[in-house]
């Protein structure tokens, strides 16, 4: 087999080899981004809600933010996670278990002006948030 310096095996060993300084590249073979990521990957994931929380918007807006502060069924971790809507944290209470999926932020980061927060409640109780602020169905009793 040719070993000359411009040998095809040989520039593609070397261009490789040079791979592993792109970050991206190295974060997505070696699934950095997976292992930091709380959802593991997944769109959607279920956990129970800690605590309420009312969360400031950045400058230069002037608001609080309603958000919960869930502990995730799948791995444990404690994640915040916004609650859109106008009234919809009165539909959510402690222990009860929210479906959230991320907010949409570049690069998997927060959106907007609410620091820190990169999911959002879409379900309480496997029924839609939306559905109860909008006034078509009710919250299940337990």
């Amino acid at each position: 087999m040719p070993n000359g310096k411009y040998a095809a095996h040989t520039l593609k060993s070397i261009r490789q080899n040079a791979r592993w300084k792109d970050t991206q590249y190295n974060r997505r073979t070696l699934g950095l981004n997976v292992k930091a990521d709380p959802l593991g990957g997944a769109p959607q994931g279920r956990g129970i809600v800690l605590e309420k929380l009312g969360i400031e918007a950045k400058q230069p807006n002037s608001a609080i933010r309603k958000c919960v502060r869930i502990q995730l069924i799948k791995n444990g971790r404690q994640v915040s996670a916004f609650c859109p809507g106008d009234g919809a944290i009165n539909f959510i209470d402690e222990h009860d278990e929210v479906t959230v999926e991320r907010i949409g932020g570049r690069m998997g980061g927060a959106m907007g002006d609410i620091p820190g927060v990169r999911f959002k409640v879409i379900a309480v109780n496997n029924v839609s948030l939306n559905e109860m602020v909008i006034g078509r169905k009710e919250k299940p009793r337990r």
